[in-house]
């Protein structure tokens, strides 16, 4: 465990490409819980106290980002659904291999269509453009499944976690109505889960990120369904 914990200090203080040992390996599901047991307890015992604080203290609103969604399909969206996407989006590529950066750019460029039709530019032409899409991501997936990792992904790394890790906080701003600059704490426990997911994807495997994201998706819906 203390081993585990000194790597992972000294893989944020300057990440480097591991070959994610998968699942299988010995000792893999040992540190996937002692990976998930230090994510809970700066989430549940340093974080979330110190934000609830700071939250009353400058008067900020509660997150509303699932208002509109029933309490029956809050648990499968935030522990199941938002987990895969997530992990996807924001870690799936970080072995830099070309057919995941693919889609990663595909994914860029149709979430760019999505936004056309939802504010009615060229909405029949950007429709069909996602479609498109739906083809031309897979096709070019499969074409790439051979190529390696993409030439400088590497020396880039350490820089692209970093814009991963503060992407993926920043992005959940958009869970609460407004903006301020006061908000900006509140995003905490999302920068914190970049950096243990991000960890956890490169050691373990990106199913490793997908099962601590659940986990502690559950736990932290849990006890806000619990405490109203």
């Amino acid at each position: 465990m203390r081993a585990l914990f000194e790597e992972f200090s000294a893989w944020l203080a300057r990440p480097w490409m591991f070959t994610p040992c998968g699942l299988r390996a010995p000792g893999a599901w040992r540190a996937l819980r002692t990976i998930l047991a230090l994510h809970l307890v700066v989430l549940l015992f340093v974080l979330l106290p110190l934000l609830g604080l700071w939250q009353k203290l400058m008067g900020l609103p509660a997150p509303a980002a699932f208002d509109q969604v029933s309490k029956t399909m809050l648990v499968p969206f935030v522990v199941l659904l938002a987990p895969v996407a997530e992990e996807l989006a924001f870690r799936g590529w970080l072995t830099g291999r070309v057919r995941a950066l693919w889609l990663v750019g595909c994914g860029f460029v149709t979430t760019g269509f999505l936004a056309m039709v939802n504010f009615h530019a060229y909405e029949v032409p950007a429709s069909f453009a996602v479609l498109g899409m739906g083809l031309v991501a897979p096709a070019g997936w499969w074409w790439l499944r051979r190529r390696g990792v993409m030439p400088g992904f590497e020396r880039a790394f350490p820089v692209l976690v970093w814009l991963s890790i503060v992407v993926f906080g920043l992005s959940h701003l958009s869970n609460y109505p407004g903006f301020s600059w006061a908000l900006l704490p509140m995003v905490l426990p999302q920068l914190w889960a970049g950096m243990t997911l991000s960890y956890t994807r490169m050691r373990i495997g990106i199913f490793g990120a997908m099962l601590i994201h659940a986990a502690a998706n559950g736990i932290s819906v849990s006890l806000a369904l619990l405490g109203g």
